[in-house]
């Protein structure tokens, strides 16, 4: 009996190691999931992290979209087809760049589809609605929110910011020109500023697409997307401001590709762990094997701050960060 408890012994012990050393070989953590996705946004709701892609392929194919949830930022559950366009009846497709919010225990997806290249076209931002983070979502207003171009700005890329005062904005735009517009509170439409214009520009130097926006130590950081998204000068620069309305004075790139590592890094957002002074950035770029424009992965990289508050350059990695759990 002593050799057969020893012999079973033996054997949970060397399951044992073998275990850890499979965990240890576990250094690579970029991309994050699998997949080609990009321009994702990272949030966190009840102590998950959640991120929200454009499933990166042929505008055709971009008839839906995935969730990533995750409890650690290192494993991470797939939610598929959280939307798609039999939900949305005017979207055709090219879905792109999810922006996700709650409010009044809804969850708010603003989304772009379609694509168009004039007002004469149907499509722009729309806005779905659903009672949980992983959908599934549903077209609430039966139209897009916004439908035209305002001040040059091509209606995509859209980015839902709250205010410290609990005011939302819309902030999006593509072709080199970005917008800021106040929401109503349910979403439905938007409130005109002071001088009675609806949509102010707040295009900084170099800007191209992708807004993200974030507070720290009450001064707005802006940020965005410079180059061509599928060239190797796409990259991440930002500004700071003391208003959501800037003005916006670039200071630098903090984000872009390394040809040792992977190329096009770019379309940003930040998330930061609650109690904490950590924060993520995440971001999609392509591999050095791809040439395919829409061969885009999504990854994360801790993010640094100075003594002055700067942003300290982003260094891109294979290994990505380490688990890290809400508690």
């Amino acid at each position: 009996m002593k050799q057969v408890l020893y012999f079973l012994l033996l054997i949970s012990s060397a399951k044992a190691i073998a275990q850890e050393t499979v965990s240890n070989q576990k250094k690579n953590n970029n991309p994050i999931f699998k997949g080609w996705y990009a321009d994702p946004e990272g949030i966190i709701f009840d102590k998950t992290y959640w991120v929200y892609p454009t499933f990166s392929a042929r505008y055709e194919d971009q008839i839906f979209m995935d969730a990533f949830s995750s409890k650690d930022l290192t494993n991470w559950k797939k939610h598929p087809r959280i939307i798609d366009t039999s939900a949305v009846k005017w979207a055709k497709k090219a879905m792109w760049a999810p922006s996700i919010i709650k409010n009044k225990n809804k969850y708010f997806l603003f989304f772009g589809a379609n694509d168009i290249q004039s007002d004469n076209e149907i499509g722009g931002i729309g806005v779905a609605v659903a009672s949980k983070p992983e959908g599934p979502f549903k077209d609430y207003l039966g139209k897009p929110l916004v439908d035209k171009f305002y001040n040059g700005a091509q209606p995509i890329d859209q980015f839902v910011f709250r205010d410290k005062d609990g005011q939302h904005y819309l902030i999006y735009g593509g072709w080199r020109h970005c917008n800021i517009a106040k929401l109503k509170p349910d979403f439905t439409g938007f409130i005109p500023f002071e001088d009675k214009t609806v949509f102010k520009e707040i295009t900084p130097e170099n800007y191209v697409e992708g807004p993200f926006m974030f507070i720290r130590n009450n001064k707005y950081y802006f940020m965005w997307s410079e180059g061509g998204w599928t060239g190797p000068d796409y990259c991440v620069a930002y500004a700071i401001a003391d208003s959501p309305m800037g003005p916006f004075k670039r200071i630098g790139k903090i984000l872009e590709q390394d040809f040792k590592i992977a190329n096009g890094a770019g379309h940003n957002s930040v998330i930061k762990k609650p109690d904490s002074n950590q924060y993520f950035i995440v971001y999609h770029r392509r591999p050095l094997t791809e040439t395919d424009g829409n061969s885009r992965e999504t990854c994360i990289e801790e993010m640094h701050f100075d003594e002055n508050g700067f942003i300290k350059p982003v260094v891109i990695t294979n290994e990505g960060v380490k688990a890290n759990v809400i508690k």
